[in-house]
């Protein structure tokens, strides 16, 4: 991992700090930037362009939702939710607003160091991979450059994890995609721990493309073997 990659931490829970800070540094992030309320969180990401954010949902000042949706319009770097709040409702809020990954108090440390770093190398791999200029797949075309995908002409916006969801499934059109390929290729992390986080992912992204979402005509399940992105009769 690169010694110059930032994490930006905002939570009021000064032990919960004082120990992401530890176990961030043991695995070799150096840059480590803190703060405990929403409006110094904003400020601090605005000064030093953190590449991931470990957010506390519950704030003094508000909630983490709100320094996610501040982030969100202007950067994609991931975004990792903390929080007691372990109800299926508050992760799914956690992913529709931007959220990467959500982690449930009381955590392992060693787990958010695994997922840090498993983000920051995704993050990274995402930058340094020369990009296909324009991708074509029955209705849809998605020039990867731009992020702009757009739909029998019709422009749809894409959040960074649908943006890499529908990039991987485009280019399997007509294929059986496994739910361990979509892990790997879109989080850049192993399978296990993540079925619930790309149901959620594919369920937004359907809300987007499809006519119909809760019948969907183009990213279809395929029971017990993972998804199948159909632009055609096959």
């Amino acid at each position: 991992m690169a010694k110059q990659q930032a994490v930006l931490i905002i939570d009021d829970e000064e032990d919960i700090l004082r120990l992401l800070k530890t176990v961030l540094k043991k695995e070799g992030v150096e840059r480590i930037y803190t703060s405990t309320t929403v409006k110094e969180g904003i400020e601090q990401f605005q000064i030093h362009r953190p590449d991931l954010v470990l957010l506390d949902i519950m704030l003094p000042d508000g909630e983490g939702y709100e320094v996610c949706k501040k982030i969100r319009e202007i950067s994609n770097v991931p975004i990792l939710f903390l929080s007691a709040k372990d109800e299926e409702v508050d992760k799914i809020v956690g992913f529709a607003i931007g959220g990467d990954d959500y982690i449930t108090k009381p955590f392992s440390p060693k787990e958010v160091a695994y997922r840090v770093k498993a983000q920051l190398r995704r993050a990274s791999f995402m930058r340094e991979e020369p990009k296909e200029a324009v991708l074509q797949a029955g209705p849809f075309t998605l020039n990867e450059q731009t992020a702009v995908l757009t739909k029998n002409g019709k422009s749809i916006e894409l959040k960074p994890k649908e943006l890499g969801l529908m990039s991987h499934l485009m280019k399997h059109a007509n294929h059986i995609i496994s739910k361990e390929s979509l892990c790997h290729h879109v989080w850049g992390e192993d399978f296990i721990g993540f079925d619930n986080t790309i149901m959620v992912h594919i369920r937004r992204l359907r809300e987007k493309v499809e006519d119909n979402p809760s019948k969907p005509e183009h990213i279809l399940t395929v029971k017990g073997l993972g998804y199948k992105f159909v632009t055609k009769e096959d």
